[in-house]
């Protein structure tokens, strides 16, 4: 069992490329090679193969790497399955996985979600969903300031708060307000359920 996140860029037409795309491919390029692996196309679409383990941290890193610059953010669908073929990239797979991601895309392009999963058991979609739903509340206010935070401890979860204020030139005690208003704790709780559904299913 794998992951596919695939993903387009929210307010993209409204910004440059090179504000975000080397971002996005320096994130990406820790997962494989490309296209194998991962794939940025259409300009603003993206897709990436994943363990199912770190599917969820994976998708919520972009959104905070994303949500970094100014005014853009993320819109996207996690499918949890099979993957039946493997073509000469990943946009030209198939299984399960990639077609469970690419309907969650296309069905969450109408509604006011940006991040929806599909695992094939449904009652845990249910319940994730709805736990994300919740949590893009806060996730998709999150400033430019908070999303950089964000995108920083969700990449080095063992390092201190006095070590994340040393890496971004402030106090401390900003580190901690900082990750309040992010709303930390409830992300974390969010990835600390999903590791036991993941092993459930």
């Amino acid at each position: 069992m794998i992951a596919i996140i695939t993903g387009d860029i929210i307010n993209s037409e409204g910004h440059h490329s090179s504000e975000w795309v080397d971002i996005l491919k320096g994130y990406f390029a820790r997962f494989g090679p490309s296209p194998m692996n991962w794939e940025i196309y259409r300009g603003d679409e993206f897709q990436l193969k994943v363990t199912k383990d770190n599917a969820l941290l994976t998708a919520i890193s972009i959104k905070a790497l994303i949500k970094s610059v100014k005014d853009l953010d993320v819109r996207m669908g996690i499918g949890i399955g099979l993957e039946t073929y493997i073509g000469s990239g990943v946009s030209e797979s198939n299984g399960p996985a990639y077609q469970r991601s690419g309907r969650k895309l296309e069905s969450i392009k109408d509604g006011k979600v940006n991040l929806s999963i599909a695992t094939g058991n449904e009652f845990y979609d249910r319940t994730l969903n709805l736990m994300l739903q919740l949590s893009l509340d806060f996730m998709d206010d999150w400033s430019v300031v908070s999303a950089e935070i964000m995108a920083l401890v969700l990449d080095n979860q063992t390092a201190s708060q006095k070590e994340i204020a040393k890496k971004l030139g402030i106090k401390q005690s900003a580190v901690s307000q900082r990750l309040k208003r992010a709303r930390l704790h409830l992300v974390m709780d969010l990835l600390e359920y999903y590791q036991k559904v993941i092993k459930e299913i």
